[in-house]
């Protein structure tokens, strides 16, 4: 892909969390950075006068950018550490030392222990986490010991030991924080199943111990226990606000590459994220020209290839969105539920985001291929039989019936073309009848381009549903249109779009580029009919003012409102202004309605 102007780069970053990298003219990584906003924050890199030189220096050498959207700010803040950690870029200092975040840790040995630690050691031990700030870990810890007596010493709870009485209770057992295992005071099987419901807790799957806590704390109340009841309820408060897990980083996901893959008729974009250790430390996605009716499987296939073995990959385990054909040695995984799955999920995401940008770049740098790509999904997604390259769209206006008007607006290549917008005063139909006076208005529009031989739209968008598509569909009967021009209704409240004679309504997904336009036509209607609706009702009120004075008619009123321009300095013009418009007899007449 051509390398683009930093602008565009930027212009079509999407909005979402995520972590951003910079790279020089020679596609060395120079810094990573997190956002809560991608495209903002990078955006405030180029818009701002920097303080620090060394800030100033690094804008001037990004040549490239490169992003991996994530779910939250908290996610981001993970993965921008474990990059810093991977690749350590030039300008990061603060993170590249060998601080990591924090961990919560069950210790794989009798009577296990539960700890913080930034270290993680390959010894059997469970690890949660990492968790973004050391506060959470306390919080969960402290939560941890006031519900479970669990062990906070470091010896060595071999049965012999316990046995020979080696060790003796400490202060921890006697104020209820322990209950002595050293001395053998407590079981190995009442002790491991205090740790499994930690391990549930610490794994977010906390309903049994809230329903446990919950029943404690009736229990407790009916009692009258209040000041112990409210222990239980702090307890339950601080569960049920916490969240436990992030989907960027679990320590039991080690060495694996994630594959998915999003297609349109000309391309197909394949997302590549790369697991070690648990942590993401590359996301690549790529672009493929379709040459043929290509199938996903088969796409898929030649990227996964190419890409393992562009990044030099010697993962041994593949997480993809189906089934397909690798080398032998290879594991492929399908992931359905868990972290897998959200691991696969957001390596859609970001494939998703990429198609996006994309079609943005190229909205920007090749208008005709945007333009082209939009017609050809329009035809497919609203099943017409040629590129709607020229839109009418038709809305009515009026209130209770008054002053009723309507608009035609004209999109061509899927942009306005304002000036071949078109207002109606409706003529032959008497009091509120959208229907009627729709079938009018469709007849007389095409009725004059069919009469003055002008082309004639590819397709007719009716603002509203089934009944006022079919009085558009009767004015096209009797032009002898029907099946020539394509129609649709689009109906406000679901946006459903309706076709002639099918009672069962379209349903375009909301994200739609075929939606979106046919939305914008519906609204550029609404708006056009609805501001000539407004102004020919103030003109309306404005003449009806002046002319209930007696003597005074239409052409008087707009003799005035042509000099003086408002109603308002008709009222305050002297009785010698007024003569000059309108003569003495009818200004004395004016002067003195108002004053």
């Amino acid at each position: 892909m051509t390398e683009l102007p930093l602008k565009i780069q930027i212009s079509t970053l999407p909005k979402s969390p995520g972590v951003y990298q910079f790279y020089d003219d020679e596609n060395k990584i120079l810094y990573v950075g997190k956002a809560k906003n991608l495209k903002k924050r990078v955006s405030s890199y180029f818009t701002k006068n920097h303080e620090y030189g060394k800030t100033r220096i690094l804008v001037k050498k990004i040549k490239h950018i490169k992003h991996i959207v994530v779910s939250t700010e908290s996610d981001a803040l993970l993965l921008e550490n474990n990059l810093i950690k991977k690749y350590r870029p030039r300008y990061n200092v603060l993170l590249k030392d060998d601080k990591s975040y924090p961990w919560i840790c069950i210790k794989n040995e009798r009577f296990p222990r539960i700890f913080p630690t930034r270290k993680l050691i390959k010894d059997g031990s469970e690890y949660f986490g990492p968790y973004t700030s050391m506060y959470t870990v306390k919080t969960l810890l402290e939560l941890i010991k006031n519900i479970y007596p669990i062990r906070t010493c470091n010896y060595d709870l071999s049965q012999e030991k316990i046995n020979a009485g080696k060790y003796k209770v400490c202060l921890e057992y006697h104020l209820g924080n322990c209950l002595g295992p050293c001395e053998g005071f407590q079981s190995i099987g009442d002790y491991d199943r205090q740790v499994s419901e930690i391990r549930d807790i610490l794994k977010g799957n906390f309903k049994s111990s809230l329903q446990s806590f919950k029943n404690k704390m009736k229990s407790l109340a009916d009692e009258m226990r209040f000041e112990e009841a409210q222990q239980f309820k702090d307890k339950i408060n601080v569960l049920e606000n916490y969240q436990s897990k992030t989907t960027i980083v679990n320590p039991k996901i080690n060495n694996v590459d994630v594959f998915s893959i999003i297609t349109d008729d000309a391309f197909a974009y394949i997302n590549f994220l790369q697991l070690s250790h648990g942590s993401i430390i590359r996301s690549h996605t790529m672009e493929i020209k379709k040459k043929l009716d290509e199938k996903d499987e088969d796409l898929l296939q030649l990227a996964i290839f190419e890409l393992r073995q562009r990044f030099n990959s010697e993962s041994k385990e593949l997480y993809v969105p189906f089934k397909v054909v690798v080398e032998p040695h290879l594991k492929v995984t399908i992931p359905k539920l868990g972290d897998k799955r959200k691991i696969l999920d957001l390596s859609i995401r970001n494939a998703k985001y990429f198609r996006q940008e994309r079609f943005n770049q190229i909205k920007i740098m090749d208008p005709e291929r945007h333009t082209n790509r939009i017609m050809a999904q329009m035809k497919i997604d609203l099943r017409l039989s040629e590129e709607p390259r020229h839109i009418e769209c038709f809305d009515n206006s009026n209130i209770q019936g008054s002053n009723p008007v309507a608009a035609c607006v004209v999109f061509k290549n899927g942009k306005p073309s304002k000036k071949e917008y078109r207002h109606y005063n409706i003529k032959t139909v008497e009091g509120p009848d959208d229907f009627a006076s729709m079938e009018e208005v469709v007849f007389r529009r095409y009725k004059r381009l069919l009469n003055e031989e002008q082309p004639l739209p590819q397709l007719i968008v009716i603002d509203g549903g089934k009944g006022q598509l079919s009085s558009a569909l009767r004015s096209l009967d009797v032009l002898g249109l029907r099946g020539k021009i394509a129609i649709i209704g689009i109906a406000k409240r679901l946006e459903e779009i309706y076709f002639p004679e099918d009672p069962i309504p379209l349903y375009l997904d909301k994200k739609s580029e075929s939606l979106k336009i046919v939305q914008q036509l519906r609204n550029e209607a609404h708006r056009f009919g609805i501001t000539f609706h407004r102004n020919k009702r103030s003109k309306a009120a404005i003449n009806s003012e002046l002319e209930n004075i007696e003597g005074i008619g239409e052409k008087t009123a707009s003799d005035l409102l042509k000099k003086f321009k408002s109603v308002k300095r008709i009222k305050s013009a002297s009785l010698d202004n007024l003569t000059a418009v309108v003569g003495m007899a009818k200004a004395k007449k004016i002067f003195e309605a108002f004053h």
